[in-house]
């Protein structure tokens, strides 16, 4: 007994996640167990995977992209740029808590409190918004789980912060809607994306004296290197997927733990399928133990930023992280954005319900979907500039929904201005080209189908007619003759002349109150 006095705290925090590892490991280092099914780890076995119809029809989805690292309020990657020394912020860290040698991302978890967050009402919100799916983050590159993890139990949303059960709480507010519910992993960066909290100030006062991350007490945070080369933490580069086996496996064994609790209808991955066959084994997971279509296919969707992942629509749906395609891809896609920063940010600027509807429009329009952030600060709530796109947002797409959901692309995808400019890819996978395209106006058309009805998006409020041209009779789209056009929210009959220059169409005196976003108009022919 004199001698446990003697211990040190330290060293008792070591010992006590020795002894952590230690009932974990055995579980860790089985060989990975995937539920029984017509999927395998084997990617032969995914081609059998189509996209369902559900999705296809969705078009819009809300994301929150919340976790410790948010609750900083000094936006992205915070976990690991707070030890990228000379980075912006290193220096915010130093400022507002001090050294990272003294105060390390362990110690900013706490001011994750979710006071103030209310599921219910913030689905609410979004539902009213349009979304047809929405997504909770379950564990970012920060390696902190947002559910009840059986693999990561110590530093987990029920055990540290809020201590509730956030993805599970967001799921139960979801589905009490009807909204199709996602979930989105990045742990498979992790291993290498915290590599910087196992360095070192090189200079200044505390030059030399470890990070937090160098202390074993707390590996099953900031990951063990000790098996790798010594330099590993100099060189590991963020979304590097240089891992052992063992981690691979524990990648493997959480995913599968978070897709088992919550079944997520969606389940997005932040790159392509990591690590062969691990990763395929979680696609498999999601896909045997999801629910099916009425044909009894999976009726679930992975995604993948890797094109080569998702072969013409089979394996998974290829994901576009804020980058918008040229033309129409004959297979469902998607963009994932922000009106921000992913984590929040205080005093960020976002974008306004003008640019988000923009970009839906036109993602629509080539047969995308759009899924998109609202960053949540430390207790829960929307700042009110939030609130203010997400009522834009809302009042628009309450007028105009119809032309979007479970619409198809047209012939083509529109006309206008914007269809010249050409923002050519640069060959990198992560390529994000969202502030490159130009802003639409109302001489920029969109258009989708619905069976035997078209319907034109126009992106802003021309002056008193508009001419679509590329429904010119007998012009290279032929299509057939006009009967009856009408600007959606109103219902009333719209004057038009329809000819050899296309379909022009007068517009009334008063304005909608959303028009200045843009108007739709529903078109029938005969």
């Amino acid at each position: 007994m004199a001698d446990m006095n003697r211990i040190s705290r330290r060293h008792a925090l070591q010992m006590l996640s020795a002894a952590a590892a230690a009932a974990i490991a055995p579980r860790i280092m089985r060989a990975q167990t995937i539920t029984p099914g017509r999927f395998t780890d084997e990617r032969a076995s995914l081609e059998a995977y189509t996209i369902p119809d559900w999705f296809t029809d969705a078009k819009f989805g809300i994301w929150s992209h919340w976790g410790p690292q948010s609750a900083v309020g000094d936006g992205d990657w915070y976990a690991r740029n707070m030890y990228m020394e000379g980075s912006a912020q290193y220096a915010y860290h130093v400022k507002r808590f001090g050294p990272q040698s003294k105060v390390g991302y362990k110690d900013l978890i706490p001011l994750y409190t979710a006071d103030r967050w209310d599921p219910e009402h913030l689905m609410d919100l979004y539902q009213k918004a349009g979304a047809k799916y929405f997504f909770s983050m379950g564990v970012h590159h920060d390696n902190f789980d947002l559910w009840n993890s059986k693999y990561q139990p110590r530093w987990n949303a029920v055990t540290m912060g809020p201590k509730k059960d956030v993805v599970g709480m967001w799921a139960a507010a979801a589905r009490k809607r009807g909204l199709r519910f996602g979930v989105s992993e990045h742990l498979s960066n992790s291993f290498d994306w915290l590599a910087p909290s196992h360095l070192a100030d090189t200079k200044g006062p505390y030059a030399g004296v470890p990070y937090d991350g160098q202390n074993p007490a707390y590996a099953d945070l900031y990951h063990d290197y000790s098996s790798m080369p010594a330099d590993f933490a100099k060189t590991a580069e963020a979304m590097g997927r240089i891992a052992p086996d063992w981690w691979k496996l524990q990648y493997f064994n959480r995913v599968k733990d978070l897709v088992d609790q919550h079944q997520p209808d969606l389940l997005y991955t932040d790159g392509g399928i990591p690590f062969e066959q691990y990763g395929v084994g979680t696609v498999a997971e999601l896909y045997n133990v999801g629910p099916l279509t009425p044909h009894g296919a999976p009726g679930t969707v992975y995604f993948s930023k890797t094109k080569t992942d998702c072969v013409d629509g089979h394996s998974c749906v290829v994901d576009h992280e804020r980058n918008v395609l040229g033309s129409i891809d004959p297979v469902p896609w998607q963009t994932d954005t922000c009106i921000g920063e992913w984590h929040y940010k205080v005093g960020a600027k976002y974008k306004t319900p003008k640019k988000v509807i923009d970009m839906l429009v036109d993602i629509v329009s080539k047969n995308g979907n759009l899924l998109l952030n609202f960053p949540l600060p430390a207790n829960g709530e929307l700042d009110p500039e939030e609130m203010q796109v997400l009522e834009g947002i809302t009042a628009w797409m309450q007028v105009n929904g119809e032309g979007i959901y479970a619409t198809r692309p047209w012939r083509i995808y529109g006309e206008g201005p914007s269809t010249k400019v050409v923002v050519k890819p640069s060959g990198k996978e992560f390529d994000p080209n969202e502030g490159k395209k130009p802003d639409l106006v109302a001489e920029d058309i969109r258009f989708t189908t619905k069976g035997e009805t078209l319907y034109a998006f126009i992106m802003g409020w021309p002056a008193a007619e508009c001419n679509i041209a590329s429904l010119a009779l007998g012009g290279p789209q032929q299509p057939r003759k006009a009967v009856d056009v009408r600007l959606i929210g109103t219902e009333e009959p719209l004057k038009f002349v329809h000819d050899a220059t296309g379909l022009r169409v007068s517009f009334p005196q008063n304005k909608p109150a959303t028009a200045d976003i843009g108007v739709t108009l529903r078109v029938r022919f005969v």
